[in-house]
């Protein structure tokens, strides 16, 4: 919407001097004419040459310009509209898969299956960066049955969500990958000696997927700045509420897999994936991601026995 500098007009009003306030379609023209009138500056609605003419007093169109300009403003629709769209459908098969991948492990780790220390020949270990399977294997690992009953409820549910989002194979994909790249950053980065299980590293890459999704479709919409951050702002809020804890606890990893895992939604809502709400492609990541973890424990397993 264009608003016409000040300029005199004799055609619609020859008796006095008036300022053309806008040109313009007759509809908007008189939706104007009704914001001047519920502010009660006095104006002229006229035809003139095809087109309709709202008319003020020179002296009222700086006021009558402020008020049709602030209409117009709050009148604007979002910059991006958020479309909804249902559900994707099998999230809870995904979420399914994942416990019983933990269960499985936790098992095998239980007995020493094929003879191996399991925790040993899979944990995230700093001595041995360059034995990358680790940071995957270690998603997997737990220490005890408190250890893994608390990353079974709290993935599950960021997991069922993340997969109503964005499909169950693609989210658990999305979220084994943000998580074992936060453990391999923490591979180099963390102290000598560090040594860490668990799969809150990527129960919080799936808490941050979730926020990555939301604060971008957010920052799409013309909404005040904080109600636009107030995801990411929730997000941390929950790490920090969840991810920190006693001496034992892996902040680092929590964070990272934070860190990454907003990252992935954030990138995933800006580029509008998944493009194809098909179920071959979520077949696809899933059947890539359980492969992965095949050969992570693979190759963990031939290089402990």
């Amino acid at each position: 919407m264009a608003f016409p500098s000040s300029d005199s007009s004799q055609d619609a009003v020859p008796e006095r001097r008036v300022a053309i306030l806008f040109r313009g379609s007759r509809a908007l023209c008189h939706e104007y004419s009704l914001v001047l009138e519920a502010t009660a500056i006095e104006h002229d609605l006229s035809e003139s040459g095809g087109s309709w003419l709202l008319t003020v007093s020179p002296h009222l169109l700086q006021s009558a310009y402020d008020q049709i300009s602030r209409y117009a403003a709050e009148r604007r629709p979002p910059r991006s509209v958020a479309r909804p769209s249902a559900p994707f459908p099998g999230a809870s098969f995904g979420t399914i898969g994942y416990v019983i991948i933990l269960l499985l492990i936790a098992y095998c780790t239980g007995i020493g299956l094929f003879g191996a220390n399991w925790l040993e020949a899979g944990d995230l270990d700093v001595a041995a960066p360059r034995e990358w399977w680790r940071a995957i294997t270690a998603l997997t690992l737990h220490l005890d049955q408190e250890h893994l009953l608390g990353n079974l409820l709290f993935g599950a549910v960021a997991g069922m969500a993340a997969g109503r989002l964005l499909g169950p194979g693609l989210a658990w994909a999305s979220i084994l990958a943000a998580g074992a790249i936060a453990n391999y950053v923490e591979i180099l980065v963390a102290p000598a000696m560090h040594r860490a299980v668990g799969a809150s590293t990527a129960v919080f890459a799936a808490l941050g997927l979730l926020t990555g999704l939301a604060w971008r479709q957010r920052l799409s919409l013309a909404e005040r700045r904080w109600y636009r951050w107030a995801p990411l702002i929730a997000g941390i809020c929950l790490l920090t509420l969840l991810g920190a804890g006693s001496a034992h606890v892996d902040v680092l990893g929590h964070a990272l897999g934070f860190v990454f895992g907003t990252g992935v939604g954030w990138l995933y809502a800006r580029e509008g994936i998944p493009r194809n709400r098909t179920m071959r492609p979520q077949l696809a990541a899933a059947a890539g991601a359980l492969l992965l973890v095949g050969i992570a424990w693979l190759l963990a397993l031939r290089h402990a026995v």
